[in-house]
């Protein structure tokens, strides 16, 4: 079977390109190489901010291309084809950061706590996104490759906050409310009897409002309409000075936090630090949390407690509906769809490549 691996245009995200790769019957591996097989992987929002900030965070490095091109990681499902690695034999199912593509050649080794990816291009890298989790097949795998990824960095985010107990907020307000990330912060504060209030688009409110998340919903150009009472924490997953100029400006003193989750910019503008009242926006880095976590805990206790609430978390949320799409020609279009912004929030992408 001839493969393929797909590209965008680091300059500009709207051209890619579909590439030939030697077939995997043709690869010759190296000492400590194994050929992964790339079953299936999601595809949301939250890979454009991957080639978004790709140069400033260092996205485009785990998958480098030779040229003006790149490669947007992906999470997914590969199999082990072939093997040089002992303790990682053929058949080895894994769940972690994979390029767009149908097969990939790495280097893997097996640790205690699993199996990491130690290419040399890699070794600078967040730990966190070169950890590939065995993952026997089941019925959750679409669900799992959805929203683990995003589900991870709410679960994270959490953590972080009831560690600081909530800094004494009884209220905590989430901008991009029908973002997937934000749905599962949303559900994980509410599990701990926490008041959500979610912010999002006109196009997304009744959508919002039916998922059962949020106390109250709220579009954006109606926030200002309503008091929020008491102390509040804000989490921005939108990335719009607009509304986090409005936050801070209702609230003021008993805005007691202000996160910034998945983009910098508003920190810079004119509602960066000190043009703002309430505390200056902070951005949370989640893969720094997870490694702080996974020397608290454990990589092995870390993973379970997230797998565990990340499974409640899909048996009590319905909304997801699983699309397919296989191949490369299915895969640009859907691409082109979520980087326009114009796919629905309840729908979660799955790309097959061949």
């Amino acid at each position: 079977m001839q493969g393929w691996d797909f590209l965008i245009d680091r300059a500009d995200l709207s051209r890619t390109e579909v590439r030939a790769l030697p077939a995997p019957e043709a690869v010759v591996l190296g000492d400590g190489e194994v050929l992964l097989d790339i079953e299936r992987f999601a595809l949301t929002a939250n890979n454009i901010t991957y080639g978004v900030y790709g140069d400033r965070l260092g996205y485009w490095r785990f998958f480098p291309a030779d040229d003006a091109w790149g490669r947007i990681p992906v999470w997914g499902f590969a199999t082990v084809r072939r093997s040089t690695v002992d303790t990682i034999p053929v058949g080895t199912r894994l769940f972690g950061y994979l390029p767009m593509a149908t097969h990939l050649v790495t280097r893997l080794e097996r640790r205690p706590w699993g199996v990491v990816d130690v290419s040399p291009h890699r070794a600078e890298l967040p730990a966190a996104y070169n950890s590939l989790v065995e993952a026997a097949p089941g019925p959750l795998d679409d669900q799992i490759a959805l929203l683990r990824p995003l589900f991870l960095t709410a679960f994270l985010l959490d953590d972080y906050f009831a560690e600081n107990a909530d800094f004494g907020a009884a209220t905590f307000i989430l901008s991009s409310a029908s973002s997937k990330t934000a749905l599962g912060l949303g559900w994980l504060l509410a599990r701990r009897g926490v008041r959500v209030i979610g912010l999002t688009s006109r196009r997304n409110a009744a959508f919002v409002a039916g998922v059962g998340c949020y106390a109250e919903t709220r579009t954006y150009d109606a926030f200002a309409d309503s008091p929020v009472e008491g102390r509040a924490v804000f989490v921005d997953f939108a990335g719009d000075p607009g509304v986090v100029a409005a936050v801070h400006n209702g609230l003021g003193d008993r805005l007691m936090h202000s996160a910034v989750v998945g983009s910098t910019h508003q920190t810079d503008g004119p509602v960066g630090p000190g043009r703002l009242p309430g505390p200056r926006p902070t951005f949370f880095f989640a893969p720094e949390r997870l490694r702080q976590r996974s020397k608290d805990w454990g990589g092995e206790a870390l993973n379970s407690r997230i797998q565990t609430a990340l499974e409640a978390f899909i048996v009590d949320n319905d909304w997801l509906e699983v699309t397919t799409h296989t191949g490369p020609e299915a895969l640009a279009a859907i691409y082109q769809t979520i980087l326009a912004g114009a796919a629905r929030p309840e729908e979660g992408h799955m790309v097959r490549p061949g």
